[in-house]
């Protein structure tokens, strides 16, 4: 076994173009807020809060810098020609919605950036990255190749890291990253469980799925990453998503269920099998000798939509230095009396929540992504944690640095008509130079 490790949250700070483009099908939120004026100074200073209540509660916490954009290497493959203002205005004119992709923002949802398997679950004992393809939106898959840059950059290859290649970009291995995985285990450093949520089997051609929305996630995907990682088949377990589930906008597993440690909180229509999916993980941690702790939500007491529209399931759970676990709950819960009616129901249930911090993330809600959304977690034993690049640890000083960046380089305003404007790309090169010094990692 392991020594005593941590779990690391890593969370991408909202970048200075985030906007309201509505470009993910599937996430209610992001299309119900197409052409809206978003507002990144907001957007950012709400992550950077998130943040600082985890580190504040005493949760390790760290930080990744938004992705540079627009992409305009991709402009220029797909034939547009000339200075970056002359690409710029050419998209605009004649592809807005291309430019939009390339002006996206998504990388602030740091749960899609990869898969990591600690090295308590891996027969080389390593912590395994692989980071996520994001075949299912064009303007997604573009952040592959950054995000293993990043990753790269935090976890330096040697004795405690394995970086893996993202899998190929087509739909056959269409992989969301840890948005459709879970870890269970008796501690960070114990050998647990790893839970691959799939939508979809590639190879299957006709059987019953989604009718509204295509299912991300692929099982093929999942079986790829989960031999990349080089997990214990008897302790690896793929499941399905409801189908039902994915149609009501739980586009990822995250927006139904949450994994800590031990616990699982989840919606009782999250699975296509239902409960059968609950047993089946509450029989591999047993013979870890682990007793799940499983808190079931029905349609009863929140539907499914309710669930979409709260973010309830994808709240964040954390272990406090006193061993209590906290639910990190986004504001909608609280305003949203249903919602609120379950969470007084876990604080006061058989379980290890005893805490609940609401936190406002208002502008990433409207895109679809709360609390869990935008954090990856890495368990890591001391020493993996020591080897680790040290500036994107949360410290007081980090914390003002970066609300300094974002308080003198963010837009209170940004509209869609912004992006086609020069001085704007000129300002966003600015901000994303400076985040990039302060975090000491590359653009």
């Amino acid at each position: 076994m392991n020594p005593t490790a941590h779990e690391v949250n890593l969370d991408s700070l909202v970048a200075p173009f985030h906007n309201f483009a509505g470009l993910s099908r599937g996430n209610v939120a992001s299309e119900a807020h197409r052409g809206a004026v978003s507002n990144p100074k907001a957007a950012a200073l709400q992550g950077l809060e998130k943040m600082k209540l985890l580190a504040d509660l005493g949760v390790k916490q760290a930080v990744l810098p938004p992705q540079e954009r627009p992409d305009l290497r991709l402009l220029r493959r797909v034939g547009f020609r000339g200075r970056d203002a002359q690409i710029l205005d050419e998209a605009y004119k004649t592809e807005p919605r291309l430019l939009a992709m390339c002006y996206s923002a998504s990388s602030m949802w740091t749960a899609n950036a990869a898969t990591v398997c600690p090295s308590a679950d891996a027969t080389d004992h390593r912590v395994h990255f692989t980071p996520a393809n994001l075949a299912s939106q064009v303007h997604r898959s573009l952040e592959a190749p950054k995000t293993a840059e990043l990753l790269k950059a935090v976890f330096p290859r040697g004795p405690y890291f394995v970086h893996h290649a993202p899998l190929p970009v087509t739909s056959y291995w269409g992989d969301e990253g840890a948005a459709n995985h879970m870890r269970l285990c008796a501690d960070h450093g114990a050998p647990g469980v790893q839970v691959f949520v799939y939508g979809r089997a590639a190879a299957v051609v006709s059987g019953a799925g989604p009718r509204i929305y295509r299912a991300r996630q692929t099982l093929e995907a999942s079986r790829a990453v989960a031999r990349l990682h080089r997990t214990d088949p008897k302790a690896t377990l793929f499941i399905r998503q409801n189908p039902c589930a994915i149609d009501a906008g739980a586009f990822h597993n995250d927006v139904a269920a949450v994994s800590h440690r031990n616990l699982l909180l989840y919606h009782a229509e999250a699975f296509e099998d239902g409960d059968a999916s609950v047993r089946k993980i509450e029989h591999l941690l047993a013979r870890r000798n682990v007793e799940l702790q499983a808190i079931r939500v029905t349609s009863e007491e929140l539907s499914l939509t309710e669930a979409v529209q709260s973010y309830l399931f994808n709240s964040q759970l954390a272990t406090l230095p006193d061993e209590t676990t906290a639910l990190i709950a986004p504001v909608e819960c609280r305003e949203m009396p249903r919602a609120r009616q379950v969470v007084e129901n876990i604080l006061e249930g058989p379980n290890p929540i005893t805490s609940v911090h609401y936190v406002d993330l208002r502008e990433s809600m409207k895109n679809g992504g709360g609390p869990a959304c935008t954090r990856l977690r890495v368990a890591l034993t001391p020493d993996e944690l020591a080897y680790a690049h040290a500036a994107v640890f949360f410290t007081d000083d980090l914390y003002t640095r970066l609300r300094h960046c974002i308080e003198h380089h963010y837009r209170d305003r940004l509209t869609l008509n912004d992006l086609a404007d020069p001085s704007f790309l000129e300002e966003v090169r600015c901000a994303m130079e400076k985040l990039s010094r302060v975090l000491d990692l590359p653009l």
